[in-house]
Formats: structure tokens, sequence, C-alpha cells
């Protein structure tokens, strides 16, 4: 299966924006620090995102983004075709060139895993995910972590300097 970085940092930044979305607006820096995703990346992947009508924007002071609509109705094969990730199990593309340009021996099998696959992502929603409660304890640990380190920060103090 080539489920690449594209796809899974797609799934985990909406999986985080489901998780932190009674709070209002997500900044993708917020995403950014709880999941090690780069901000720019992050932009490129929330682009395909709001064009696959999976997330829209907030402007203004406390923006972000938040969900187009319930995590129940949104299903994890959704995001991963809205970043153009395919979930391919076949050594060809799917294109049937497999062997010498031709349709190798297992090529048929190969297609229906990758099938079997996009159907078991269609039936998880980001509701389903945050459901569970291994998801929801990793959640508060990164939440946690974050909090730990902001006061940590916060009580540096930061020599002065003169001109």
């Amino acid at each position: 299966m080539r489920l690449t970085t594209k796809g899974r940092y797609a799934v985990t930044a909406m999986l985080d924006l489901a998780l932190h979305e009674s709070e209002g607006p997500i900044s993708l820096a917020g995403i950014s620090r709880r999941q090690g995703i780069s901000l720019s990346y992050l932009e490129q992947l929330f682009a395909k995102l709001r064009k696959g009508s999976l997330v829209k924007s907030v402007r203004g002071p406390g923006g972000g983004y938040v969900l187009e609509r319930g995590a129940a109705a949104i299903y994890i094969a959704q995001i991963v075709d809205a970043v153009n990730e395919s979930v391919d199990t076949t050594k060809c593309g799917g294109a049937g060139d497999c062997q010498d340009g031709e349709t190798c021996l297992t090529h048929h099998l190969w297609q229906d895993l990758s099938e079997q696959i996009h159907r078991f992502l269609d039936g998880i929603s980001l509701a389903d995910l945050v459901a569970k409660n291994e998801v929801r304890q990793i959640a508060e640990n990164q939440d946690k972590k974050l909090a730990l380190v902001a006061d940590r920060l916060g009580d540096m103090q930061l020599p002065v300097t003169s001109l």
C-alpha cells in the first residue's frame, strides 16, 4: 500500500481539527505545534482540503479553520481523496502495465485490495476516531505537553540588551 506522508498528514491534521473543534477556529500554527507538521506543508494541504469542501477558513483575529460539516459526515477516504492521494497497492499505479507493458498475473488481486482499503477508509469518520479513548488520550497528552512548554517559555527571563 502506498499512502504517502501527504495522506497521513492530511488525516492527522483533520483529526486534530476535529478534536479541537469546540475551541472555535483552529490555527494551522496550533496544528503544526501539536502534530510536528511544518506550517508551509499544512498550508498546502489545507488549500486542497478547502477546495474539497472539507474545511473552511475563518478570517480575522482568532481565525483559523473549522470543519465544513460535522465530524460524523467526514470520512477518512474523503480526506485522502481531497489531497489527491491514492490508496494503491498495485506496482503499476493501476495502469495495468505492470509486466513489460502488460498486466501482471496478480494485478487484479492488488487492485481489489486497493478498493477494499478505500472502502474501509470510507467507512471510518472523523467522529469515529474522536470517539476512541486512545485517540483522545493521545490528544490530551499533546495538549499537556504544549502547555508545559508554553509555561516554561513564559517563566524564562529574556536578557535586556542596551542599544
